[in-house]
């Protein structure tokens, strides 16, 4: 079964209507995962998102490869549908016109630059306020808006080190690992929308616009909010328990004869159903396995004892006996597996997005949905300028004054001349 069949299976469906940011403009100054995470959120939720590019080069991602689908990176097209690309240089003063134009008309403005690089070239708080008094503000950094590494700039992984989450995978062999996906990059993102629609919120009372201010710093450490928090109730570090959870015993990945299976027995009436399931009833009357307090004391003694009796199943047959008893479970499978699930099938998640360079392009919906269907795609991830000289005319400027900026490399487009709707 091909992905394009799969996706034909969606119990949920996609709606026709537009999300309730319809009618709003956002502009995002965004390159790599957090601001276009963030655009990209708002763009699904009906808004019309400017994303702004480096002329030439455009967002980074546009070189982050392999892999690729067809002949684009992954890494962009996973982030950047529902938007329209400007290739401008606003290091240029006729930039920063056109970068003055777009403020004064957009509601949000979302940025993820170096930090400083904006108010450099002349787009501060106090500026882009002068701007447009009623613009949402979002500025994400790294560490954070003051502090002695403020002014650094930072990728995912070196935040998954500097706040702990690395040492939470520590197995004592190897070098450290970080988790393989960004994480933090799009939770900030997240965190970054959720302050935006408060922000939308406050003008709709007050009638004026806020600064938004989130961090890789600030969503790690809320990631890791109960180790901190039990780091400073004077509790050991926690250890890597591989699969396991440090209150919970059993639970995590156990063997099977093809593989492995992920149980997780949360309370006292999981645990009777589980041994009952695994025909290992025998470990009820086990001295010490009695209550989950003291099975968390004896961890290695308990996950021996159940990884013996799951060893004589394969997969599908324990995974059967355990839904039948009620006992919370899943294969662990790999990535290149999970489109054709049923259940992801089920619920619509994997859609269609044609691409003119992808024309079989599936994406991962935004995973909320309305009245029970999702909201409906806009537009695939643009090429590098692709709406640069429809946006220019939309601000203003002659067809002159945007010929003579595609001459002078101040703006990039993929139309072939003035005029050109793409």
């Amino acid at each position: 079964m091909t992905m394009t069949e799969s996706t034909m299976e969606s119990q949920i469906p996609t709606g026709t209507a537009p999300g309730s940011l319809a009618g709003l403009r956002v502009v995002e100054l965004g390159t790599s995962v957090a601001g276009p995470t963030t655009g990209q959120i708002l763009g699904d939720l009906g808004a019309e998102v400017i994303k702004v590019e480096r002329v030439g080069a455009g967002d980074d991602t546009r070189g982050w490869a392999p892999p690729y689908w067809g002949s684009e990176p992954m890494a962009f097209l996973g982030l950047n549908r529902n938007k329209k690309s400007l290739a401008l240089d606003f290091k240029d003063g006729r930039g920063v016109q056109v970068l003055e134009r777009l403020v004064a008309g957009a509601d949000v403005l979302v940025q993820n630059l170096r930090p400083g690089a904006l108010a450099k070239v002349g787009f501060d708080l106090e500026r882009l306020r002068e701007l447009n008094p009623r613009l949402v503000y979002c500025e994400m950094s790294g560490f954070g808006p003051v502090g002695p590494r403020a002014s650094e700039p930072a990728y995912d992984p070196l935040l998954q080190a500097y706040s702990g989450i690395v040492s939470l995978l520590d197995t004592g062999e190897g070098p450290p690992m970080r988790v393989p996906l960004s994480i933090l990059d799009k939770g900030t993102g997240m965190w970054a929308v959720i302050g935006i629609l408060d922000a939308l919120r406050r003008r709709d009372q007050s009638g004026k616009g806020s600064h938004v201010e989130v961090s890789l710093l600030q969503t790690a450490v809320s990631w890791v909010d109960q180790k901190v928090m039990g780091s400073r109730a004077g509790n050991p570090a926690p250890r890597n328990l591989g699969s396991g959870h440090p209150g919970v015993v059993p639970y995590g990945a156990f063997p099977v004869e093809d593989g492995h299976v992920f149980i997780s027995a949360g309370n006292q009436t999981l645990w009777t159903r589980l041994v009952e399931a695994l025909g290992a009833r025998e470990l009820m009357e086990r001295p010490g396995f009695g209550s989950n307090p003291e099975r968390a004391e004896r961890r290695a003694e308990v996950n021996e004892a159940v990884s013996a009796a799951t060893r004589a199943f394969a997969t599908d047959e324990l995974l059967e006996r355990l839904a039948a008893a009620g006992v919370p479970s899943a294969p662990v499978r790999p990535v290149h597996e999970v489109a054709d699930d049923p259940q992801v099938r089920a619920v619509g998640l994997v859609t269609p997005l044609p691409h003119p360079n992808v024309p079989e392009l599936e994406v991962v919906h935004l995973p909320v949905t309305f009245d029970g269907a999702y909201l409906p795609h806009q537009c695939p991830p643009p090429e590098l300028g692709q709406h640069s000289v429809a946006l220019l005319q939309d601000l203003g400027f002659s067809g002159d004054e945007v010929e003579l900026m595609m001459a002078d490399g101040v703006v990039g487009s993929t139309a072939t001349a003035v005029g050109t709707s793409a």
